[in-house]
């Protein structure tokens, strides 16, 4: 099955760690919105704690999600799942606890065309090379183990943690990867030679930090699926994300720019 329909008719959404605009970011209510919403794909991040469970958390440490403070990666999971990681979005969603990715992958499962966008938060930086090489591992084996081999996308910021996965796997699995370069740091190999697709931001930071449509256009000379990263915000947003010929658009208000799209025909 080619569960890879998105292009510049159809524009997918991406839902940057859930529907954080409304819930708090990377748990489960957050997943479970935005699936009710019919977005197309759902964007997380994992990490390691120190007894080895993936879970899914943005920030290197809890403080600015949580009622804890400290290195995910120092943390038992035990402690990690005592830790309130919604209130701070609200009394509503006190209680909300980090979640796993296999309760991830148990709830995406049962919705047969959704994508995921998974990013491996673990960089083989010096001395955490085999961490980082192990998480990335895992992940891959539970992605094929679920039967989603072809219903992800492998994203890191991380180019030497990109070119492990190429030159271990091929192309067995979809890589997602940054423009410009610089985003990725050290590199070895020219990133959209592997790439399935890319975040196109511009090379400084902007309110709406996007790449120029001449951008977007070499991008797909390559071969690469341009996408638009996690700025847009609004109908203006959007606008441009067309205009740009954006085939996905990734953004933290997802019943927005999925009603954005529909009102011009660009969401099937």
């Amino acid at each position: 099955m080619n569960y890879w329909t998105q292009s510049k008719e159809n524009i997918w959404v991406a839902a940057h760690r859930g529907w954080r605009s409304e819930y708090p970011e990377n748990t489960m209510p957050a997943f479970q919105a935005a699936l009710d919403l019919g977005v197309d794909q759902i964007e997380t991040d994992v990490r390691i704690t120190r007894d080895g469970e993936l879970v899914l958390i943005h920030d290197a440490t809890v403080d600015r999600t949580t009622n804890g403070t400290g290195k995910v990666c120092d943390k038992l999971f035990a402690e990690l799942r005592a830790l309130d990681a919604g209130s701070y979005m609200g009394e509503n969603f006190r209680g909300a606890q980090i979640p796993t990715f296999l309760e991830l992958m148990e709830l995406v499962k049962d919705h047969p065309t959704v994508t995921l966008d998974l990013e491996l938060k673990e960089y083989p930086t010096k001395g955490w090379e085999e961490t980082a090489y192990s998480v990335c591992d895992r992940v891959l084996r539970i992605v094929d183990e679920y039967g989603f081999t072809d219903r992800v996308v492998i994203n890191t910021f991380s180019g030497k943690l990109h070119e492990y996965i190429n030159g271990k796997y091929g192309d067995k699995y979809r890589q997602h990867v940054y423009y410009p370069t610089t985003c990725l740091g050290t590199l070895t190999r020219d990133p959209y030679e592997y790439a399935y697709c890319c975040c196109m931001f511009k090379a400084f930071y902007s309110d709406l930090n996007m790449a120029t449509k001449e951008e977007f256009a070499r991008m797909e000379s390559f071969g690469v699926q341009p996408w638009a990263g996690a700025c847009v915000k609004d109908a203006r947003g959007v606008d441009l994300a067309i205009e740009n010929g954006a085939t996905l658009i990734t953004c933290d208000n997802p019943d927005v720019v999925l009603n954005r799209l529909r009102e011009r025909g660009y969401h099937k």
